[in-house]
């Protein structure tokens, strides 16, 4: 927020002495971070009281955060570090507060997020494929390009790139009495491709934003100072909530894929909920239990926000975006999208193993082998699965997982 406030104000718009944009940079040097409370922005006169808590501690009051993370006086920080406190002067206090910087952030973060976790999905949707002795020819393509929405193309090609050469697929290439897989096997491009383009226009919309200068009034060129509406967190709130909408099925058809894996009448051979001697073990049940409840929250956080608008300020501001909450429940899908992954990634690469002596196609095993390596063990007696689950979660949200695929079959899309 306290980036994107100053960027708005060295545009030279906002009316704003230069040392304004300097002191905020002046926290930023120090790694003091303003302590803003959740609730209090309606993303329409930009993020009003969010952006008004940061302007406190360059005022030298309120409290900030230091960079050991405890917390303390603003002024006495302020001092600490050799630093003046501000002493504003005519539209500079408008200045600090009227953009959509706390929006625009979150937005920023988890469009960066999503874009790894996409990857992820490819990965934990190919080694499902491969778990349940799916077909990799549905993603031929040639059958692909049959429909050209851009995203699906790439999720496509990601998902040929990790399963070529598995002699698991090609154990059944032929000879096979299944017709077709499970939507959640053959569509896989389909709704992971789907969300790649909605977030394309989602960092089309941010980009946008970060070449704006978000204030109100606006000083011009020709000296002229001009109310304008710039302020309203619209794009943002709509972009966050499709964002939302979109990543929630992402997890919901990883979610419907771990059911499969773990149903023994699914799962083409597989042990029930992949347990060792079913019945006295319950193997990973508990674990799809965990990730069903995810998808079942990340459902209610697709509901939109910016359609919630409610009148402020004695009507004078009597439509507004709700584009802070609809930024804040995007990042609880991301959180809970990679929980989701991890859970598959777990699943997925136990049933790979009981595949065994067939091998996985090289960029699934090497997710595998990451796996293995990050501290999570396969197949065995009954234990709490917790520890597990949050290693998996920390190396879907890492690099390790990605960087080991990668290195094993190329980039990926």
């Amino acid at each position: 927020m306290m980036l994107l406030r100053a960027r708005t104000l060295a545009m030279g718009c906002s009316g704003a002495r230069p040392l304004v944009a300097e002191a905020i940079a002046g926290l930023l040097n120090h790694g003091l971070t303003p302590v803003v409370p959740e609730h209090g922005s309606l993303g329409a006169s930009g993020d009003l009281a969010p952006l008004a808590h940061c302007a406190l501690a360059l005022l030298g009051e309120g409290e900030v955060e230091l960079p050991d993370g405890t917390r303390t006086d603003a002024g006495a920080a302020l001092a600490a570090c050799g630093l003046e406190r501000l002493t504003l002067i005519a539209k500079e206090g408008l200045a600090l507060i009227n953009g959509t910087d706390g929006m625009l952030g979150m937005l920023v973060l988890a469009a960066h997020d999503l874009a790894r976790l996409l990857r992820i999905a490819d990965v934990t949707a190919a080694m499902s494929v491969e778990a349940l002795l799916g077909t990799d020819r549905v993603f031929d393509a040639e059958l692909v390009a049959l429909r050209p929405q851009p995203g699906q193309q790439l999720s496509a090609r990601n998902l040929r790139a990790l399963l070529a050469g598995s002699q698991i697929v090609a154990s059944h290439r032929h000879g096979d009495d299944r017709v077709q897989d499970a939507y959640s096997l053959r569509c896989a491009p389909q709704v992971a491709g789907a969300a790649r383009d909605v977030l394309v226009h989602a960092d089309t919309v941010a980009a946008a934003e970060l070449a704006s200068a978000i204030d109100n009034p606006m000083v011009l060129p020709d000296g002229r100072i001009e109310s304008c509406g710039n302020f309203h967190g619209a794009p943002l709130a709509f972009a966050c909530d499709a964002l939302a909408i979109a990543f929630a099925e992402v997890g919901a058809i990883a979610e419907r894929r771990t059911d499969r894996l773990l149903d023994a009448s699914r799962s083409a051979g597989l042990p029930p909920f992949l347990a060792p001697d079913a019945g006295v073990n319950s193997g990973l049940m508990i674990a799809q239990y965990t990730q069903a409840a995810m998808v079942a929250e990340n459902r209610r956080l697709a509901a939109p926000a910016s359609v919630g608008s409610l009148p402020t300020s004695a009507m004078q501001e009597d439509h507004v975006s709700i584009g802070w909450a609809a930024a804040r429940k995007l990042r609880a899908v991301v959180a809970n999208l990679a929980r989701i992954l991890a859970v598959e990634l777990v699943c997925a690469a136990r049933a790979i193993e009981l595949r065994a002596p067939l091998a996985p196609a090289a960029g699934t095993s090497a997710a595998l082998a990451a796996l293995r390596d990050a501290g999570v063990p396969g197949a065995g007696a009954d234990r709490r699965l917790s520890p597990e689950l949050a290693l998996a979660e920390q190396l879907v949200l890492g690099d390790a997982l990605l960087d080991a695929v990668i290195a094993a079959i190329g980039e990926l899309a």
